[in-house]
């Protein structure tokens, strides 16, 4: 998802058209050798006719192999009309030419197209339309669940829809609109004694809140905590979790806007707590990444390992940080054909970074795991660099902890989501 988010920023950074192709029953293009059976045949399952269960058996297995046959039946389409596999992310085909980058991004049977010359996108579809039977969706609108809004080479993502659906299928669409996701200070343990609760309908609720993350980093905190109690959810949880559908319920219709003179760089900022909210001990990693204005990559993770100061949990988040970075700066140079640029990761604890930047502060960080020390070498080798932000403008801080009321809702807007309300497509 955080590849489509670049896409969609990539293409509204250079004012591009992004489209929408679907193709009609995807799996129907695969060659299957195996027999496959619309209607059963009378009699058709008996124990005693092991060779009709075989039978059965082989077209279950070329059923499960149809998607698989499909995918390289696509790959080899693609690659007859000179496009490119990105090796960091196989999802994404690109074209080069004299005046134009043609991106195509695949997802089974969907496909996004952008280019800078229209002419090119409808040459694409018509070459496409040629070997696959294909519905032309026009400029992309809606995909996986995500609303698309293109206007004035601006393009906007939100979930109203599906946020809507959440509260519909929890009973929650009546209920009171909330400011703030949780409230600070909030502790959830896995101890808590109290009434045990439904724990499938809390595990559902949980997997579609993580769904809304997908434009949604102001959840990532409140939504990645009340994830770690799926096992034995109590009273206290379900709880939690309803004061978040009452939040969404008052923002359900915020989003992020990707904007055409919103600059090309990408820069990060790394954030964690020092042992909040958790009974071991560990810190939370807060990342989000900014493609220009506006954020494409976020996470809020538990860390793995007890950290003995906040130095050391700022210096374990920022490793996390370095290594995604990494990946995000040469994907965009695949993407855009452009020379790797150095990206900045932003961090608000000097100490943090003086322990990235000098070796003299070996004998304070060797009982640190080893692994954790990659990102002295990214910055050693000028792969990334590291300053210093102050702590009223890290926006990372809203995916560490909860905040209060004032200090959450400017860190909302800080981080660029804005209420998309009345927003249409063209």
């Amino acid at each position: 998802m955080e590849t489509i988010r670049l896409l969609l920023a990539i293409a509204a950074n250079n004012k591009w058209q992004v489209h929408h192709l679907d193709v009609k029953s995807a799996f129907l293009h695969g060659d299957l050798q195996e027999e496959v059976y619309v209607t059963q045949p009378e009699g058709f399952i008996k124990r005693k006719d092991n060779g009709k269960v075989y039978r059965l058996i082989k077209a279950l297995y070329g059923l499960r192999q149809a998607p698989r046959a499909w995918n390289i039946k696509l790959d080899n389409t693609l690659k007859s009309l000179d496009f490119k596999k990105c090796a960091l992310e196989q999802a994404i085909y690109t074209r080069k030419e004299k005046d134009s980058i043609l991106l195509v991004g695949v997802y089974v049977d969907d496909l996004i197209i952008t280019d800078t010359p229209k002419r090119e996108i409808e040459k694409f579809k018509d070459q496409m339309k040629e070997i696959f039977e294909m519905s032309d969706l026009g400029l992309l609108a809606y995909y996986l669940g995500i609303e698309v809004t293109q206007s004035g080479g601006d393009i906007s993502i939100k979930q109203s829809a599906y946020a809507r659906k959440i509260l519909k299928e929890a009973g929650m669409l009546e209920s009171n609109e909330t400011i703030i996701p949780m409230d600070p200070g909030t502790r959830l343990t896995k101890t808590a004694e109290g009434t045990m609760v439904n724990s499938t309908e809390y595990r559902s609720l949980i997997g579609c809140l993580r769904y809304l993350l997908h434009t949604r980093p102001d959840l990532s905190y409140s939504i990645g905590l009340l994830s770690r109690f799926m096992q034995e959810p109590k009273e206290q949880h379900m709880k939690a979790i309803k004061k978040v559908l009452r939040y969404v319920k008052g923002t359900k219709d915020y989003g992020i806007t990707y904007k055409h003179n919103g600059g090309n760089k990408i820069y990060e900022y790394s954030d964690s707590s020092y042992g909040v909210n958790t009974q071991e001990g560990n810190g939370t990693t807060g990342i989000i990444f900014y493609y220009g204005e506006s954020p494409i990559s976020w996470s809020t993770q538990k860390q793995a390992t007890v950290a003995l100061s906040s130095c050391e949990s700022e210096f374990i988040a920022a490793t996390a940080a370095a290594t995604q970075a990494l990946w995000l700066k040469r994907l965009l140079s695949r993407l855009t054909h452009s020379d790797e640029e150095k990206i900045t990761i932003l961090v608000d604890n000097k100490s943090a970074i003086a322990l990235m930047k000098n070796p003299v502060f070996h004998g304070r960080s060797k009982h640190i795991d080893t692994k954790y020390h990659f990102i002295r070498e990214c910055v050693g080798r000028d792969d990334i660099q590291v300053e210093f932000v102050s702590g009223d403008y890290q926006k990372a801080d809203i995916l560490t902890k909860a905040l209060p009321k004032i200090r959450f809702l400017t860190m909302r807007q800080l981080i660029g989501l804005k209420d998309l309300q009345g927003t249409a497509c063209d």
